[in-house]
């Protein structure tokens, strides 16, 4: 008896080492891949806004097709932060060049889309600060496993996320 149960646990032991442990290193990887492309998509998305001073419906489109192209499901938030073209307004003396003296405000991912969605573009000055950042939304499968070997639990695990962020070079037209 004392035998059987020991080779039933070997036999459990043998299937864990060499099923899930590889497969989870292939899910690791997989994630790694993603975080890759995300990471230079979001990277080629932003420099393209800073170069040409606008966001496109077309841009926009064809960087979310890229993403989730990853096979996974993701949340894409945008930042705009406008220098304010009236800063001058407030003093006599005050010159727009001068440090510490522009001010800004910023526009977020909702603004920005129904901008998107109503003018076909998001046009941007030269100045303007822009940021792109995206995180997933769904489960992996390595999170998946992770959670049933290691019993890692919580909602807010993401593993592929991308920031990037720049200023823009010139005015959109």
């Amino acid at each position: 008896m004392n035998d059987s149960v020991m080779t039933v646990l070997a036999i459990f032991l043998a299937a864990i080492l060499m099923f899930i442990f590889p497969l989870m290193s292939t899910a690791d990887r997989s994630d790694d891949i993603s975080q890759q492309i995300v990471q230079a998509e979001t990277t080629e998305f932003v420099d393209k806004i800073r170069s040409t001073g606008k966001i496109t419906n077309d841009n926009y489109e064809a960087y979310s097709q890229a993403v989730t192209a990853t096979g996974n499901s993701f949340e894409i938030e945008m930042q705009a932060s406008i220098l304010d073209e009236n800063s001058n307004k407030k003093t006599t003396q005050a010159s727009a060049q001068k440090v510490g003296e522009n001010y800004s405000y910023s526009e977020y991912t909702s603004q920005i889309l129904d901008k998107i969605e109503n003018e076909g573009q998001y046009k941007l000055k030269a100045g303007d600060f822009v940021s792109v950042s995206v995180k997933n939304t769904n489960k992996t499968i390595s999170q998946i496993l992770k959670n049933f070997m290691y019993r890692v639990t919580g909602n807010d695990n993401y593993v592929i996320a991308a920031r990037h962020f720049g200023t823009v070079n010139v005015t959109a037209n």
